[in-house]
């Protein structure tokens, strides 16, 4: 079992201002995990020279351009009260696009198994016109068109951070050919995720939980609903939203996931992946603030990407 891990110390210059949890501590905490003599076995390479223009193919050009356009020469430029730019904050979305595309080609052409994008800034709140909650341009997003672009038919996107996906499932909204999955808690931020947001070819699968639900609430929904959907859609390629906050020690959300957790739904999906689509996986950073519950739920995640 290959996979290939992409990080850069360039992801660390993105920085939001004192005190915000999207921080680059964050990558910090999965860099030192990540060198422990367990992963080893992992195919390691930097991010790709950026691309921004890969952007465009989840966002209108005029989009892509004014968030640019926004990006300051030094301190912070403010998109709302969550979400801002500074310096480096383009070089490192542009860069994760770009590995993005590494990752979706190394997976599509068999010089790997899967893939683990541990990027900055994190991706799926961001809409087709809006840059939101933490986040530019949507990542898995423009993952799945690259997926497509690399001859994948159908494309199931798996979201289990605590926050509902609420730009991937903007952009996918009307794409028939794009599963959408997401668990995730409710009410929260950004407040959609209903089971009845259903898209126009019934392929967004919603399940929202309750704050204090845990793992066994977590598996529930996925044997039920998500893994059937899955099977049904067949897909060719499954990209993963790896969000780390609904752990129990995060501060941004309620739920009460452990790294036991993370490690059995990433088991389960490469069963489905291994099934259906050659094993064919990408998984990207979403959220997971808590610095020891981030490192513990990334470990559990790679470490059964790797097959162990």
């Amino acid at each position: 079992m290959t996979t290939l891990l992409i990080s850069d110390p360039l992801f660390l210059d993105h920085a939001m201002p004192e005190g915000h949890p999207e921080r680059p501590d964050r990558l910090r905490a999965i860099d030192k995990v990540l060198k422990l003599p367990a992963f080893d076995g992992l195919k390691r390479e930097k991010a790709a020279p950026g691309d921004l223009s890969l952007a465009e193919l989840a966002h209108p050009a005029a989009h892509v351009r004014e968030i640019s356009r926004l990006a300051p020469e030094d301190g912070h430029a403010y998109i709302d009260g969550d979400t801002s730019l500074n310096p480096g904050s383009m070089p490192a979305a542009a860069a994760a696009l770009a590995s993005m595309r590494r990752c979706v080609e190394a997976v599509m052409n068999r010089e790997a198994n899967n893939a683990f994008l541990a990027a900055r800034p994190p991706g799926h709140h961001a809409e087709h016109e809006t840059a939101m909650g933490f986040c530019f341009f949507n990542t898995v997003a423009v993952g799945a068109r690259l997926a497509q672009q690399q001859g994948a038919k159908r494309v199931a996107i798996v979201d289990f951070d605590v926050h509902h996906g609420n730009g991937t499932q903007d952009i996918f909204w009307r794409d028939k050919d794009v599963l959408f999955v997401s668990s995730h808690e409710m009410p929260l931020y950004p407040g959609t995720g209903e089971h009845g947001e259903r898209g126009e070819h019934n392929n967004i699968l919603n399940m929202p939980l309750r704050a204090g639900d845990g793992g066994a609430a977590f598996a529930e929904a996925y044997r039920g609903h998500a893994f059937p959907a899955i099977r049904n859609f067949a897909p060719d390629i499954i990209l993963i939203s790896a969000g780390f906050d609904a752990h129990i020690r995060d501060p941004l959300g309620n739920l009460e996931l452990e790294a036991k957790d993370y490690g059995w739904i990433t088991e389960e999906l490469m069963e489905l992946a291994e099934k259906h689509c050659g094993g064919r996986i990408v998984s990207t950073l979403e959220g997971g603030y808590d610095l020891q519950g981030l490192a513990g739920g990334v470990a559990s995640h790679v470490h059964k990407l790797m097959g162990a």
